[in-house]
C-alpha cells in the first residue's frame, strides 16, 4: 500500500522558516520524481518544486525560487521542503506527490497529474 505522509507544517511569522517532510512507503521511492504542490484557501493546485529520482535535478516555481529548497533521502525514503523567508502568500496546504516524469511548467495542477498524493500539511504564515 502506497503511503505519503507529510509533516512539519504549522504557524510561522512572516520571514520565518519551516521544513516539511514527507515519508514514503509502499513503492520504490528512489525511482520516482517527487514534487511539492500547494493549495491556498479558495484557489487551485499550484506546483511548488520538483526533484529528480537521482537528486541531481531540482526545479522551483518562480514564486518560491531562492527561498525554498527541495531535497530527498533515498535511503530513508523521505522528501523534504526547506522553506525560508516565508510570506503570507505561502499560506496553503502543502502536498507531497510522486510522478514518473518531470512536470515543471507553471500551469495549475490537477489530481491526475501525479500518481500518488499525501494527505497534506497546513502551513500558515501570519503575524
Amino acid at each position: 500500500q502506497v503511503q505519503l505522509v507529510e509533516s512539519g507544517g504549522g504557524l510561522v511569522q512572516p520571514g520565518g522558516s519551516l521544513t516539511l517532510s514527507c515519508a514514503a512507503s509502499g513503492f520504490t521511492f528512489r525511482n520516482w520524481w517527487m514534487n511539492w504542490v500547494r493549495q491556498a484557501p479558495g484557489k487551485g493546485l499550484e506546483w511548488v518544486a520538483t526533484i529528480s529520482a537521482g537528486t541531481t535535478k531540482k526545479y522551483f516555481a518562480d514564486s518560491v525560487k531562492g527561498r525554498f529548497t527541495i531535497s530527498r533521502d533515498n535511503v530513508q525514503n523521505i522528501l523534504y521542503l526547506q522553506m525560508n523567508s516565508l510570506k503570507p502568500e505561502d499560506t496553503a496546504v502543502y502536498f507531497c506527490t510522486s510522478s514518473r516524469t518531470a512536470l515543471t511548467d507553471p500551469r495549475p495542477r490537477t489530481r491526475s497529474d501525479y500518481d500518488y498524493w499525501g494527505q497534506g500539511t497546513q502551513v500558515t504564515v501570519s503575524s
